[in-house]
């Protein structure tokens, strides 16, 4: 009577709908994560020409390079993990591991975006910027097979995700990239993944699906390179800003004081970490109102600062 009921009952693929399926495959490129993809303009912001047609036109194209890179790194992540994502409380919602999209049509999307994202890059930019989106997609498949198994290396390429879109969007735009500019992006992803990891490590506790990586690291180290990211990030960020203000000749203190509400939004976030938070940083950002009031506040002074100057 059992196997006569397993046999009747509508099976996952016989329930699917196109329609669903799109849906979930657009889900799993993970649409929030696109958020990461406006570092590409911050180069081009910082130097001031993101105004230029031309410079706003090619930092627009790199990030939809990002995407479509990022999204297919994304599906083939999900295809790897599913085994595994399917025991975790949360992840076992995502569209493939659900079994919603089907392993075949989630490696054609990703192998689709993977070349749409690089021939973009190619054709629509140039040489060098292509080479840095193929060479976070490397880097990205790296951490997918094997280095998001190992500590420190982990938390170091996500890190260097962030710095190389900010490096992208430089490189795209033929704009002068400053060595600050590079630790601010560099020490300030550190921090956030750092904090991402303390986070996911507080709200695991031995769970199941939870990252093994998570084994090898304590609060105590994670604390300590929390500390360590955000003081160098704080302290290379005035060093960015008296550079960049000593260029400007009516503006200058303008941008000096958006060291402040910077400092203060650091804080904020550690603080928030500390209190359970950070496991999406995406959501945390723009869901907590004293960070998105400090954002804006931060974004209004460097962006007077920089374009009235």
């Amino acid at each position: 009577m059992k196997a006569v009921r397993d046999l009747s009952a509508p099976s996952a693929s016989a329930t699917r709908g196109p329609l669903q399926v799109l849906g979930g495959l657009v889900v799993a490129t993970r649409p929030k994560q696109w958020l990461k993809n406006l570092l590409v303009a911050a180069a081009p912001v910082a130097a001031g020409k993101i105004l230029v047609p031309h410079v706003a036109w090619v930092t627009l194209l790199a990030g939809l390079a990002f995407v479509a890179i990022s999204s297919a790194v994304y599906l083939i992540n999900d295809v790897a993990d599913r085994a595994h994502d399917a025991q975790h409380p949360v992840k076992r919602f995502r569209p493939i591991a659900a079994g919603i999209v089907p392993v075949a049509v989630a490696m054609t999307a990703a192998v689709v975006l993977g070349s749409g994202g690089l021939a973009l890059a190619w054709f629509a930019t140039n040489g060098a910027t292509a080479a840095i989106v193929a060479g976070y997609a490397v880097m990205s498949l790296a951490y997918s097979a094997r280095l998001k198994h190992e500590p420190i290396l982990d938390i170091g390429v996500v890190a260097a995700g962030f710095v190389l879109r900010a490096v992208a969007g430089g490189v795209a735009a033929h704009v002068f990239i400053s060595r600050y500019f590079l630790l601010v992006a560099g020490f300030g992803a550190l921090f956030v993944v750092a904090s991402k990891r303390y986070a996911e490590l507080a709200a695991s506790a031995g769970s199941a699906g939870a990252r093994s990586v998570l084994g090898s690291y304590s609060s105590g180290f994670l604390n300590l390179t929390r500390t360590l990211a955000a003081t160098v990030t704080v302290v290379t960020y005035c060093f960015w800003a008296f550079e960049r203000a000593s260029l400007l000749h009516h503006s200058h203190l303008i941008l000096g004081l958006s060291i402040v509400p910077f400092t203060l939004a650091v804080l904020r976030y550690a603080l928030l970490v500390e209190h359970g938070d950070g496991e999406a940083p995406e959501d945390l950002i723009v869901g907590d109102r004293a960070l998105v009031g400090l954002g804006i506040v931060w974004l209004a002074l460097v962006g007077g600062g920089i374009f009235l100057g």
